[in-house]
């Protein structure tokens, strides 16, 4: 009968655990990335209305709505070349967000996320079991 030292059981109960946590972690997040997205679709609201956001005029509020408003207003020569480069610069951020699905982008991270925590957990939880097993049948026998 082969005896084991206490470290090195501890060592393999540890991080077939560990292995066991990610590969659970992986799967939960990837069966809340599949509900999120086939069933409760409403979910994500929030985070596709934060991406839709138009950027910050470059001039003081008041003189924003007073524009929008069509009361004089009157803007400094700095001011005016300031909104100008702004609605170009905005113009520009808005056709190329018009392209981008944000939402997609970030499920796209969660994949990938999750992807990677199986496939660190799996083999991870895999090698220190089967040893464990293995070892186990070697004192057994």
């Amino acid at each position: 009968m082969k005896k084991q030292s206490l470290i090195r059981t501890i060592y393999l109960y540890s991080f077939s655990l560990l292995g066991l946590v990610l590969l659970v972690i992986g799967c939960v997040r990837f069966v809340d990335l599949a509900l999120r997205t086939f069933v409760f679709t409403a979910a994500d609201q929030q985070e596709r209305s934060m991406y839709q956001q138009p950027v910050m005029a470059p001039v003081a509020l008041e003189k924003v709505q007073s524009l929008a408003g069509q009361k004089e207003v009157k803007l400094t020569p700095e001011e005016e070349q300031a909104v100008k480069a702004w609605l170009v610069d905005y113009q520009n951020w808005k056709d190329n967000n018009a392209k981008v699905d944000y939402l997609a982008s970030q499920r796209s991270r969660d994949i990938s996320f999750n992807l990677a925590l199986i496939l660190i957990g799996l083999p991870l939880y895999l090698f220190h079991w089967l040893t464990i097993r293995r070892e186990n049948k070697q004192i057994e026998e």
